[in-house]
């Protein structure tokens, strides 16, 4: 099996070369050798490399900055998906593409279900939604899955922005009143090539069990660290941000679990398996 992998060096996209190898040839690419803002370079890509398997790792990723590069936003997370789905179309190859628990605005009381109506409130979220559609309307073979609050022990996440923080004495104020479930690049990883292996196809929910505000994961870090720093508890009104965020980004994983018989570890059990060193 060819698989072309975009994003080698995003956070999900390293664990995925690794993981994926078993599977066949893994043919990883970065921005320097895929730029997804670039049409045509990802279809003379696509070509020359005649996959079997496409896995879009590659995004763009800074939310707030999102809000004012809106364009190049939606060129790399809402049309690139579509040229991507396009070439997979004409070689009759499978996309697997990651979205986001940010497709939804949050209100939901409960934690949302693949069949919910999205609403984004950032432009980050609108682009990534954007792109499943773009993907649904070639109508390629596809596997999109979305995920939530991706963490891991490389790259820029806030696992590593908290640790940064306590090891420069930092003051550490962290919003509490929004929920959902850290989950972890390695997590992800495995389960998507577990679902490649499968056959798995459709749209599906994938993230770790459990629940967390963004306060209650820094404080687990910390714990995880063996650094002892205060944690102070604030509202989504007190640190303001260019992107607003949902305030429930849970999501269900039922349908994960029916069809395949997957289900991620709880949120605190992956936490607890990052290596990791305090900064």
């Amino acid at each position: 099996m060819r698989i072309l992998l975009t994003g080698r060096n995003g956070q999900v996209g390293w664990e995925l070369e690794r993981k994926l190898a078993p599977l066949g040839e893994v043919i990883a690419t970065d921005r320097s050798t895929l730029d997804l803002a670039d049409p045509d370079q990802i279809r003379r890509v696509v070509r020359e490399a005649k996959p079997e398997v496409i896995v879009n790792a590659a995004a763009y990723t800074a939310v707030d900055k999102a809000e004012s590069e809106p364009e190049l936003a939606m060129r790399i997370n809402g049309f690139a998906p579509g040229v991507l789905a396009e070439e997979a179309k004409r070689l009759g190859a499978l996309l697997v593409h990651y979205s986001t628990d940010y497709v939804f605005d949050g209100e939901k009381a409960t934690p949302y279900v693949e069949d919910d109506i999205p609403n984004p409130v950032n432009v980050y979220g609108q682009t990534k939604l954007d792109g499943e559609r773009a993907i649904q309307a070639v109508g390629c073979r596809h596997l999109i899955v979305r995920t939530s609050w991706v963490y891991g022990a490389r790259g820029k996440n806030f696992l590593l922005t908290i640790l940064r923080l306590a090891s420069e004495g930092r003051e550490l104020r962290v919003v509490d009143d929004q929920v959902g479930a850290p989950t972890s690049s390695f997590a992800i990883a495995q389960a998507t090539t577990e679902l490649v292996r499968a056959g798995a196809r459709g749209l599906y929910h994938l993230c770790a069990a459990g629940a967390a505000s963004w306060c209650m994961f820094a404080r687990a870090i910390l714990a995880r660290a063996g650094i002892e720093a205060p944690v102070t508890a604030i509202r989504s009104e007190d640190y303001p941000t260019p992107a607003r965020r949902p305030r429930n980004s849970r999501l269900d994983c039922t349908r994960l679990l029916e069809d395949h018989g997957l289900a991620l570890a709880p949120w605190e059990e992956a936490l607890s398996e990052v290596t990791f060193a305090p900064r």
